[in-house]
């Protein structure tokens, strides 16, 4: 069974909210370096930007959290 910590959680959740704030600079950067052609192609990288975003944010703020509380 999976144990989850609760000082992890409660930074997967500032993590996540970290990945909120981070989430329209970096899609605009990239989209200005990408110049896509179609509306699908720019819904796509915004799509695949966000699951990144939330995945990677959440994913150090769960190791910080654990790693600062124990």
């Amino acid at each position: 069974m999976i144990e989850l910590s609760l000082v992890g959680l409660a930074g997967a959740f500032a993590g996540t909210i970290v990945a909120a704030f981070a989430y329209p600079p970096l899609v605009m950067a990239i989209q200005h370096g990408l110049r896509l052609r179609t509306p699908e192609e720019a819904a796509l990288l915004r799509r695949a930007v966000l699951a990144f975003d939330i995945l990677v944010f959440a994913g150090v703020g769960y190791w910080l959290g654990t790693l600062i509380a124990g």
